[in-house]
């Protein structure tokens, strides 16, 4: 079995060590007989960056296979979901018991979530690093 994670996709753009690709990201239902019908279905394009790659190789419109670790897609999900959805829960409970007031409780544990995501954005070229994508 791969650990990795592969999509096709499209360059975009070809900068000095950067190239942008889009993917197109299909629905777990899109094999379905009535997906043609359904609303629920349905595929997003994203783009992808891919740094520190060799840019005189590809050109803009090439083909490509932008490919990602499994274990980056595991991190992303932490950093994303699973880290917020801890902190939610402990300032929740915390301030529950402290106040015992659920609004109170309530208000805190939504607002300790801004200086998180604030702080992932000025750490974004950090964690960029880890989260790293290459072309196949």
């Amino acid at each position: 079995m791969s650990n990795n994670i592969k999509h096709a996709g499209i360059i975009e753009s070809v900068e000095s060590g950067h190239v942008r690709v889009r993917i197109l990201q299909a629905s777990a239902c899109g094999a379905c007989v009535v997906s043609s019908h359904c609303h629920a279905s349905g595929a997003k394009e994203k783009l992808i960056d891919v740094y520190e790659t060799p840019t005189n190789t590809h050109k803009k419109g090439d083909q490509v296979t932008v490919v990602a670790s499994t274990k980056t897609g595991a991190r992303a999900v932490a950093l994303g979901f699973g880290v917020p959805f801890l902190l939610l829960l402990a300032v929740l409970f915390t301030t529950m018991g402290l106040t015992g007031s659920e609004p109170v409780a309530a208000l805190a544990a939504l607002a300790s979530l801004i200086p998180y995501y604030i702080g992932l954005y000025v750490c974004k070229d950090k964690i960029n690093g880890k989260l790293s994508f290459w072309i196949e």
